[in-house]
């Protein structure tokens, strides 16, 4: 699973992550990515500070992640950013969900993310 956002230093994608943290320590044979532009010094400090260990961080910095996954901002105050988006994917990689979230600043659904996995 790829819980993907601008940055973690924003509260809507904090929230994020903390939520897919704590939803994935109940999903067994499950990984869930964080996703985001930011450096992974940040991404770090930020799950340390927190106690999150049931996530893995994944920077997209200096990669083509936002364009291959068709994520990218490119215009505007978040141009070089990553928009709100959660894609599920099983073990053989057949897209299960996917969700790109209409306006950056609401939340994903994670219900139905996780439903994808049922």
């Amino acid at each position: 699973m790829f819980n993907i956002f601008p940055s973690v230093d924003t509260p809507t994608c904090a929230t994020s992550v903390r939520t897919f943290n704590q939803l994935a320590s109940s999903l067994d044979n499950t990984v869930v990515y964080c996703v985001s532009a930011d450096l992974p010094f940040a991404q770090g400090r930020f799950c340390g500070s927190e106690g999150l260990s049931n996530v893995q961080n994944a920077s997209s910095f200096r990669t083509d992640f936002g364009s291959v996954f068709g994520v990218g901002l490119n215009e505007g105050a978040f141009a070089g950013l990553l928009a709100r988006a959660v894609v599920v994917v099983d073990e053989k990689g057949t897209v299960l969900h996917t969700e790109l979230v209409s306006d950056i600043a609401n939340e994903p659904n994670y219900d139905a993310a996780i439903n994808s996995l049922k």
